[in-house]
This record gives structure tokens, sequence and C-alpha cells, in this order.
């Protein structure tokens, strides 16, 4: 299902910078944009703009560095806007400042609730998701361990109920593209079934599991999207992924290393992809930088986990049933201090990442191409190549952000 409905009357655009895609970086180069698409992307030298007439030039700064639009796979909402109110004007105002700041992709995140909400919630998205506003849905549980809950509202967790899940399944109408599970729960195995016969990625997350379990389930959720995408149900690059590595997850230590240990060695293997939310607040700047050394750039996504708040200031926010209090920019539950999501876009991801130490390169891929893969997208969105798209976020050269397109409509001009 395409992500986006565009008009043959989409204006058209060239943009001059260094162009930062697909792990690599070209200098001097041009994005050209027509018809909502990529019609050029690639050397400035013996570029010629006669072949594009009427093409605007627009204004950056120098330096300025030209990347695909922003894919956000765990997203809860923005700009007073939480995903999971069930609220179509509160989720269309949380779509639009993403948009607008960069992530022109993103799954729109639901938490642990009631079934019948959770039902109410997926209707609501699948209309944003069939107007093209957002790739899909990512449902974070109720599937998931009491013990490792974090900011979920532990009232609505449950082992796999497949009634539900089916039900779940007939309300996104084809819109859930991935759900978070923990393999140790009773069912977990048929659920993993459930999901893939139904296209939709296991995510594992918010588990207890210890190594061998984990490492176990990802590799029967690999084959089983492996089998799914023999049949079109899945993209090429499909992989199970990881609900923000090592958060909701018990920490690794040497003589018990966890789901932590093999969730590293299984993406480090090309099994699975991991979230990481690199915003400096859900992780040490260490310990981002040592995944991208250990596992690589393809398997990681980075992801924001943000929630109301992000583009806010400090103060009282929701998360699903939960009560969040905003301080110096971190989300906490008001009830135990818990992390309760994000509050950072995923372009600020991506600055605290190169920050970290990783290389620009491989922490935009991180935040494009990799998620684009997972959601079998690849060839629509998560590029700057010929034929896809054209969503391009122009930052400068400290990865502020100018201007950003979406299927080639200018979103925000910050020049």
């Amino acid at each position: 299902m395409p992500e986006s409905r565009e008009t043959v009357a989409a204006p058209r655009y060239l943009l001059r910078g260094s162009l930062l895609t697909d792990g690599t970086c070209s200098p001097d180069s041009v994005v050209a944009v027509t018809g909502g698409r990529i019609a050029y992307a690639g050397p400035g030298n013996g570029f010629d703009a006669a072949q594009f007439p009427g093409a605007e030039e627009l204004p950056l700064p120098p330096g300025s560095l030209l990347l695909p639009g922003l894919i956000d796979l765990h997203c809860h909402g923005a700009a007073g806007g939480g995903f999971p109110t069930g609220d179509d004007r509160a989720c269309r105002q949380a779509v639009d400042f993403l948009h607008r700041n960069g992530t022109t992709s993103l799954l729109a995140s639901l938490v642990t609730a009631p079934g019948d909400e959770l039902l109410r919630s997926l209707g609501v998205l699948k209309v944003l998701a069939d107007e093209g506003l957002i790739a899909g849905v990512h449902s974070e549980g109720p599937f998931l361990s009491h013990t490792r809950c974090g900011a979920q509202d532990s009232r609505w967790l449950r082992d796999p109920d497949h009634e539900l899940l089916r039900d779940m399944l007939a309300a996104a109408g084809g819109t859930l593209q991935t759900m978070t599970y923990a393999p140790e729960l009773p069912g977990a195995n048929e659920l993993l079934r459930t999901l893939t016969d139904h296209g939709v990625t296991p995510s594992l997350g918010h588990t207890d599991a210890d190594a061998p379990l984990t490492a176990a389930s990802l590799a029967e959720a690999a084959r089983l999207i492996g089998g799914a995408a023999a049949d079109g149900g899945f993209g090429p690059h499909a992989r199970p992924t990881v609900t923000h590595l090592f958060n909701g997850m018990p920490p690794l230590h040497h003589r018990s290393p966890g789901p932590a240990a093999a969730c590293l060695r299984l993406a480090a293997a090309g099994t699975a992809v991991v979230e990481l939310v690199g915003d400096g607040v859900h992780l040490d700047p260490e310990t981002v930088r040592m995944v991208f050394d250990l596992v690589g750039a393809a398997g990681i996504a980075l992801v924001t986990d943000s929630m109301a708040a992000t583009g806010l200031p400090d103060g009282d926010y929701e998360l699903g049933s939960s009560e969040v209090v905003v301080h110096d920019g971190v989300a906490t539950l008001r009830s135990n201090g818990a992390l309760a999501g994000g509050t950072a876009t995923l372009l600020e991801v991506i600055r605290a990442t190169i920050a970290a130490g990783v290389s620009a390169a491989d922490a935009v891929m991180a935040a494009t191409l990799v998620p684009a893969r997972v959601l079998g997208l690849e060839t629509e969105i998560g590029g700057l190549r010929v034929g896809l798209r054209a969503d391009v976020v122009a930052v400068d050269a400290g990865f502020e952000l100018v201007t950003v397109l979406r299927g080639g409509r200018i979103l925000g001009n910050r020049s």
C-alpha cells in the first residue's frame, strides 16, 4: 500500500549540498524533484539544470547536507497529541508536527490498554494510514512482561490472547506493521505465527527472558518472516526487530547476559534489527557508540519513543492512561519515576548519536534505509535515489533543520 498520494501538479525543485544516503556521503551534489519523485540525485559537476525547466532552486546555507526523509518505527506522539488517545484531531496534530520536523514517515505507536481502547485507536489510525499520513501502526503490547513493563499500565498486560489479536488485526485493516511481545509468555510462538501470517513484524521487548529463549524466539521470528517473504508477505530485507534495546529488559551482566546479549549477537549476524533510543536519556552515549561498533548501522534502527510532550515545554502530560511529568526534557511516570517515552525528534536523536561518536552516514542510515527495509518500503522511501518519493530533509553543517520536503512538497523552510 503506498504511503502517500501525489498529484501531477507537484512543484519542481533543485537542492544542492552534500548527499548523505545509503551509508555514504557525496559532496557537491544535486537532488532534483519533479512530480513528487526524485528525478536526479548525484554529482553537481556537469549537472544540467536545463533538463528541469521551471525548477526552483531552494536556497540552502553553505555546507548543507541533503538527507532522505527520516523514518521513525517507534513514536507515541508529539506537539500535545498522543496516538494512544484514539483522538483523530490529536493524532493529526502530532503527525503534522513530526512531518514538519523531518520525520516524513512514521509508525504511530500504541501502548497497553483495554481491548476496546486498542480497537478504537487502531480504527482512528487506519484512517491516517489510508490517507498516507503514516506508514502504519506499532502496537507496544499488550502481550508484555509484568516484570519489565516500564511505563506500560500493568493492569492491562496479558498473555497472548488470540481472539484479541484477531480483533486488532481486523480493526487495523492491514495497517498494523509491528507488535512488541515478550517471548517468555505462554502462547508466544503461536503469536509469532499469527503476526507473520498477516505481514506484521514481531518486535521482541519488555521482556524478562534469558539469553537462550531470546535467541530462539528471534531466530523463529526470522524464519517465519523468511517464509512469508517468499510469498510476498514481507520485503526482501525484512527482519524481526527488538523494541528499544536495553530499555524494558534486564541489564546485561557478565554471568547473566539476559536478552540484550542475544539481541546484540543476532543483530550483528543479520538476523534482527535493534531499536536504539539514542536521545542521550534512554541510553548513555557510550552504549550507543558500542552498539554501532558491534552491530553496524545496517542492524540498527534509531527511534524516538516520543510522546505528546515532544516539541513542548516541561510540564504534566499523559502516556495512555499514565500520568507523566516532564522535567528538563526527561519524561517520567508520576507514580514511580520510570522513564515514560522520549521528547526528542528523530533529527535530534541523530544529532545526539553523532555526538556520541557515530559517523553521520551511519546515524542517518539507521534513521532512513534500515527502517524502510523493516517496513518493506525501501523502493519507495528511505533514500535519495531516482524514482523514490521525494522526501528530502536539508540540514546545515550542525544538523539543524533547514528545509523539509515530503512527496515533493515543502513542509518547512527555515533558510
